[in-house]
């Protein structure tokens, strides 16, 4: 029954997709976009020339993201961060907040341009894993290293292996061993990170735009546009959950001072990376001076009265943008 209940809900969505897409040719979701009211933050990861999906589900082809921004120029009111958590909002308009998550050197490389040419307001939120010596992270590296990688090794004393879908499996317990690794702090990730196995799988490779962090220069030079604003997303990209509460403050201090440091501004917005916190966490980032907190989706009921906290929408690369833009203002992916 729940596999005819997934199968039904799978062409169901793609029938509504696809009569959204030939309403757009006929021109019937013009009026929708014009009289759409309300707001939201959207979050984007990477942006590539080729073959947006072939490591992951994050990323963007630049002509999609271009068009992305030339339609929200013509039918929505595109804020800032500061804006949107001033309620700096258009009446006419509906509102448009664009972020991106992950501090990728094709940020730099490809939407900075985009922003000075359209002069769109766009806020980063950026690791500091380049502080701690490394240009990747961790779960990058991961995807990586199963796309290139051996079909199997040895670490913690197990085996994993790939199964039908390229991922490492422990052999051991049957768990994925990036779902090992996220219950972990960063010195076990590290470690899979020097495995000269994985590392040279893919390390001589020319797909740089795929997990290539950006610079502490290129992290100046993009702070230096008054487009730009920067946030936090983690010490290491862990999970800040799964931390103990005073490892997931440091990692806070220390991410902030690592970006305050560099672009010499105030930095008080911080993204958890995978969405994922607790009330402790929250905490915690308010004590450090953290004053905007977002997240994909709220893990608690009062979160929505947190005049700090807000939740973004996750861009879908497998949609059309005429979809994409229907589901930005619905709040929701059908």
């Amino acid at each position: 029954m729940n596999t005819l209940r997934k199968i039904s809900s799978f062409f169901l969505r793609r029938l509504n997709y696809l009569w959204n897409d030939l309403s757009s040719l006929a021109r019937l979701n013009q009026h929708r976009f014009q009289k759409a009211k309300g707001a939201r933050i959207a979050v984007y990861h990477g942006i590539c020339r080729a073959d947006h999906t072939r490591f992951n589900s994050i990323f963007l082809q630049f002509k999609t993201f271009e068009a992305h921004l030339r339609f929200y120029k013509n039918y929505f009111h595109i804020i800032s961060l500061d804006d949107y958590y001033n309620q700096r909002f258009s009446k006419e308009r509906f509102n448009i907040c664009i972020t991106f998550d992950d501090g990728f050197a094709n940020n730099y490389k490809y939407v900075l341009p985009l922003m000075n040419k359209y002069h769109i307001p766009v806020t980063f939120f950026i690791t500091a894993t380049r502080n701690a010596g490394y240009d990747i992270l961790w779960n990058d590296f991961l995807v990586m290293a199963q796309k290139y990688g051996p079909s199997q090794f040895e670490f913690w004393n197990d085996q994993f292996y790939k199964d039908k879908h390229g991922r490492y499996i422990s052999k051991q317990n049957g768990q994925s061993l990036r779902d090992l690794l996220q219950a972990t702090d960063f010195y076990k990730k590290a470690e899979l990170m020097r495995l000269s196995e994985l590392k040279t799988s893919f390390e001589h490779k020319d797909e740089e735009d795929y997990w290539l962090q950006m610079t502490e220069d290129e992290i100046k030079m993009l702070s230096a546009s008054p487009f730009v604003t920067i946030g936090c997303h983690g010490y290491y990209h862990n999970d800040l959950s799964r931390l103990s509460v005073n490892s997931a403050k440091d990692e806070m201090i220390g991410s902030k001072r690592y970006l305050e440091n560099i672009t010499g501004k105030e930095i008080n917005a911080l993204a958890f990376p995978y969405g994922n916190y607790s009330a402790e966490v929250v905490a915690a980032a308010k004590a450090v001076g953290f004053t905007r907190l977002l997240t994909t989706d709220f893990r608690f009921p009062k979160d929505q009265d947190d005049p700090t906290m807000r939740e973004r929408l996750t861009i879908n690369p497998y949609i059309s943008i005429n979809n994409q833009m229907i589901s930005i203002i619905n709040g929701r992916y059908i």
